[in-house]
This record gives structure tokens, sequence and C-alpha cells, in this order.
């Protein structure tokens, strides 16, 4: 159904405040909710910005598993987040669509403490199967019959995690249903009313029980048990895409139509009434009933506040961002050097590498949600003696912490990692912020560490990082810096050497990254000294000694968490060398940071610049007091 413009009423949604009203219409009154739920989707998030196109792609599988299935009872396990909208919408968070991803509103996200509706949380993708299937193990030893239904899109299951789980599902005798919502015909033939006919003859009473039936007649018959299956297995992988979900034990069914509301709703009540692993294929169009949406799903996966009418998205902030640089950069260094080979976990757009795809196809590869296969992957080019570079966000690197470790810095091979989106990333929240990753990797030998200050700084330090024979790790935020003008050139810095950015008095700020600007600012009126750090591994140790020895306190300034950052290393050194001096460690707390605009929750951090000279004010305080109690 087209979208309606803002302004026509929900007469069905405005009486729907749970799942429990939901089921309470009659199956014919759904198709016409599922278009209220769409039109009030593309209104609230045009004014709040987040992700669109996959929401609008499940508005009906939505509508059609809160129908069938009694939520929050039987357990709804949604992987991701970014379909999940609709879902808020139906469970009693409409009145705070508007709060959307901002300070105190609602998570963009799945938050088991903003809703019992919200059976899991999920911020990164692939995890549901794993969780729904625990959560039937649970069930299953509490005496308790109810469903578990994982939704899981088609490109979540690149992650080997996804597979993981299947494999594991498939081999026990509980009750699972996973919904795979394939909303790019990756891995189906497009569906029409054959495949429509076959689910539902799959999916109903009758050939469950002539099937199961047939097993226990024939299973005293020598020979023809085995027979039967092979036939019937390969009768069915003739016709349908799901012989692999078949030989992994679960009872595949699909694909259909997942805009058709009434054949959603007969089939999934047809599944649910059969046990143990079940696996439905739903095929959907991301960005479903929207044109702008369905046109460009890709630009309306994640949105800036637009104009509903006319999809027209609000200007971006100017500026270079951090993102930009490191693709503009990527594409030079390439001209330069034939061996660079680019790779990236399914972040193609939001690591900055279009253009370098564009116009190194052969030297690009995006391998999927599949972090550890790509930090792998390039090890194993690094081997032979390529150059890759893997563009990833530094709450995904996470996911592939023992390849970053054993597969790379173990046998110190010459990966170059661009970390985007370091230190806190605002609307997408704790769940991708950027908080851990000097801490992660600080701690593994042969890595090297780098944080840029501003975006100039950023390109120099790629090309420093990419120059350097080793793993290395440039750190970078999200968004734009303070605007400092970029070259062209591939020129380095000097290898683990700080900068000396402001002389002055008793206070010395040593800073990692770009919170210099913040530190030069309350440097001038506390009159103190301010270094740019640049690498956190290796560290200058000499200047670090000298600031100990000529100054009453160091401020170590980063934003990373506190615990085992880069104030850590420096803590570390003075230790080692027996130098007594007096450090105030800022960064991120023991915390993690809701959604906020950054600037938020850098003040929820502690880490504004007023707050950054009151901190400091307060420790120069307990130093002077510390002193006269002494001489006293």
């Amino acid at each position: 159904m087209p979208y309606t413009p803002p302004g026509a009423p929900y007469h069905l949604l405005d009486e729907i405040d749970s799942p429990g009203d939901l089921r309470a219409l009659a199956a014919a009154e759904l198709p016409a909710l599922a278009a209220e739920v769409r039109r009030f989707l593309v209104n609230t998030v045009s004014q709040t910005g987040g992700h669109l196109a996959a929401g609008l792609g499940v508005v009906e599988l939505s509508v059609a598993l809160h129908y069938v299935f009694n939520t929050p009872e039987d357990r709804l396990v949604w992987d991701v987040g970014h379909q999940a909208y609709p879902h808020k919408i139906l469970t009693g968070r409409r009145g705070r669509m508007h709060t959307l991803r901002q300070k105190d509103g609602l998570s963009g996200f799945l938050k088991r403490d903003e809703s019992e509706y919200d059976a899991f949380g999920a911020g990164h993708s692939s995890t549901s199967i794993s969780a729904a299937l625990g959560m039937a193990v649970a069930a299953q030893a509490a005496g308790l019959q109810r469903e578990h239904i994982a939704v899981i899109g088609d490109g979540a299951l690149s992650a080997g995690m996804a597979f993981e789980a299947l494999n594991h599902a498939g081999g026990l005798d509980l009750d699972l249903l996973v919904v795979l919502n394939d909303n790019d015909m990756s891995i189906s033939r497009p569906v029409g009313a054959i495949s429509n006919y076959l689910a539902r003859v799959l999916s109903s009473g009758f050939y469950n029980r002539v099937r199961e039936g047939g097993k226990h007649v024939l299973s005293g018959l020598p020979g023809m048990k085995d027979l039967v299956h092979r036939w019937e297995e390969h009768m069915k992988g003739m016709v349908m895409p799901g012989t692999l979900f078949e030989e992994l034990g679960f009872n595949y069914i699909g694909p259909i139509d997942g805009h058709d509301v009434p054949l959603l709703v007969s089939t999934l009540r047809n599944m649910k009434a059969m046990r143990g692993p079940r696996l439905l294929h739903v095929v959907t169009q991301k960005g479903r009933g929207y044109a702008p949406a369905e046109g460009d799903p890709c630009v309306y996966h994640g949105v800036t506040p637009f104009n509903p009418s006319t999809g027209q998205m609000a200007k971006k902030a100017s500026g270079k961002s951090f993102t930009q640089v490191f693709a503009d950069w990527i594409c030079a260094a390439a001209e330069h050097d034939p061996d660079l080979m680019a790779v990236t976990p399914a972040m193609c757009e939001g690591s900055g590498l279009v253009e370098f795809a564009r116009r190194f196809p052969q030297r690009y590869f995006d391998v999927g949600i599949a972090e550890q296969h790509a930090v792998t992957f390039a090890a194993g080019m690094a081997c032979e003696g390529l150059k890759p570079v893997v563009a990833i966000y530094s709450t995904f690197l996470q996911r592939a912490y023992d390849q970053l470790l054993h597969d790379v810095a173990l046998q110190n091979l010459d990966v170059t990692f661009a970390v985007d989106r370091a230190g806190q990333v605002g609307a997408d929240g704790a769940t991708h912020a950027g908080s851990f990753d000097l801490s992660y990797a600080r701690c593994i030998p042969n890595m090297a560490i780098l944080a840029p200050a501003d975006e100039a700084e950023c390109r120099a330090m790629l090309q420093t990082a990419y120059a350097h024979k080793g793993p290395a790790l440039v750190r970078y935020p999200r968004g734009a810096g303070v605007g400092s003008e970029v070259g062209e050139g591939l020129e380095t810095l000097p290898w683990g050497r700080a900068a000396l950015v402001r002389q002055g008095g008793e206070v010395a700020f040593l800073v990692f990254g770009t919170l210099l600007e913040s530190a030069r600012l309350v440097a001038e009126r506390l009159g103190a000294t301010v270094v740019n750090m640049r690498f956190v591994k290796p560290l200058d140790e000499q200047m670090v000694l000298q600031l100990a020895g000529s100054h009453r306190l160091l401020v170590t300034l980063e934003e990373n968490v506190v615990q085992g950052g880069a104030g850590s290393a420096v803590n570390e050194l003075l230790n080692a060398a027996g130098v007594a001096a007096h450090v105030l460690n800022l960064g991120l707390p023991d915390a993690f940071i809701e959604q906020a605009t950054q600037a938020e929750q850098l003040e929820m951090a502690g880490l504004s610049g007023e707050q950054i000279e009151a901190r400091v004010r307060a420790a120069l305080a307990g130093l002077e007091r510390d002193s006269r109690a002494v001489h006293a």
C-alpha cells in the first residue's frame, strides 16, 4: 500500500497500546493496520532520524508475529535492532517514538530494561538465534511450554555465529522458530504463486501428519525409511532453497511473500503448531511502501531528519568528516601502491570505501558481517606480501579480538586497521560506542596505536601506520573535527614522537586524540602546557618523563575508558621509572553511556571543557591541601 502523507488519522493504530490489543482485531483488519504503522514510522523517523528502510520492510511481519504469538510470554528475539521500530510501535512505545535515539529517550536498538517485549538486547548482528536457543533451553529446564522466535536478516547469516547457532539448534529437540528475513533476494528465487502454494502445503497440518505418520509406518520396513527420507529431501531440494537448513536439522518452509499479511498469519499459525527447530524464509523489500526508500534503500537505511512528503533529508554539517579523510587517503595510497588491498565487514558506505570500490574493484573485499574472517583474511594477504587495510568500526573490531591477537599480532603481520567511530558516537548509543579499543589493543604485543587530534593529522597517521612494517591501528571518531585543512600528500609523522602544542606552568595536559582542542582552551585559562601525544603505543617516553620532572600535575586526556587506556600507559611508565608524579587520568567512566548527542555524551562522561577545567582545579586544590598538611 503506498505511503500516505502526514495528517491522515490512525483509525486502528490509535487503539493499539499492546500486542493484546492487536490480537483483538479481526484478521481482515491487519493489512490496514500495517499501512498505518508504516505511515507512522515514516512520519516519526522523519523528525528524529534513525534507521528507516529495514523497519519499513518488516511492518507486515511485525504485525503478523505479534498477532500469532503470545508475546511477551512467547519470546520474540529481533536481530540487530535496525528492523525493530515497528515492533516498538506495537508494544506500547508509540507515544515515545518522538524521543527515539535522543538523550533519556527510546533507544534505536532493543533494550531489556526498556520493555518486557524486548526479550534480548541487540546492537550487533547475528546474535538472535543463539539467544533464542538459550531461552528455549531455559524453558525446557523449567518445564514451560512457550515459543521462541528469532528474526534474522539474510545479511546477518554471513556471520559465523549465526551458523554456529543453527548447527547447535538443529541437534537439539527444542521449540525454536527462526524467521529468515531475506530482503535482498540473496539466497532465493523470486517469490511467486508456486512458492507460496508450496509453503502453504509444507506448513499445513495435513502435510506434517502424513510426513510424520509415514516415517512411523515405514520405520519397521528394512531400508525403506532411509529411501523415503532421501526421496523427500531430493524432491524438496529440487524446488526449494532450503536444503541447507534441512540438513542442519530444521524443518524449512518458504520462501513466502513477507508483505502478504494473510499468508504470513496462516503460515505462522501452522508453524506454531509444529515442534522442534523450524525455519520460515520470508522475502521482503527493504524500504517497502515509501518510494524514496524503495528507490535507494542503502541511503535510507540510516537517515537524518527529512521531509516525509518528498524524502529530502536535512543537510549534514559542513566540513570533511574523519571517514571522508580516510576515504580520500586510501584512494590516494592505492594509486601509489598496487599491493594495497581494502577489507571491510559489510561497512562499505559507513567506513568510506564506496569510491575505492568503484575505482579499484579487484582490490576491494567486502566479506559480509564476518569480522573474525575479515581480520584473518587480511592476515593471509599479509603473509603473501600484500598490504591489507581493514576498515572497521571500533565496536565491531571487538568481535574479532582473538584474530587481532593470534592471527595478526602474534605473527607480527603487516596489517593496517582504520578504526572508525572511536569514542562516543551519539544517537547509536552504548552498543556502537568505541569506548574500549585503546584498552583492548594496547595490551597486545607488536600492536602500534595512533590517535589523531584532527583531520589533517588523521591522514598523516593513516600513511604513517601503513608505512610501518607490522600491525598498526589508527582510531578516529565519528563526524568532523575542528575543520583542519587536509592536504593531498602521503607524508608520514616521526614514529613514536609527541608534539608540544603549548608551553605552560605547573599543569601539563597529555592528550591522546581529538580532545586536544578542548585541552588547549582549558590550558589557556590555566596557563598549562599541552602536548599532543599522537601515539598511544609506542609511547613517547622521553616526553612523558620530561613533563613529569617539570610540572606539578600531569593530566592525561582520552576518549576511551580510563581502565587500561592511554592514561594507564603513562602511569605504568612512571611507575616503572620510579618517578613519583601526580597524575590525573581523565577519560570515559566505568559505565555504558546511552544515546544522546556526542556533546551530551561527553558531558555525561565529565569531559566537557568546563568539566575538565573544574576537575583539574579540584586536583590542584587537593595537592595544595596536602602540601599545607605536610608543612603543618
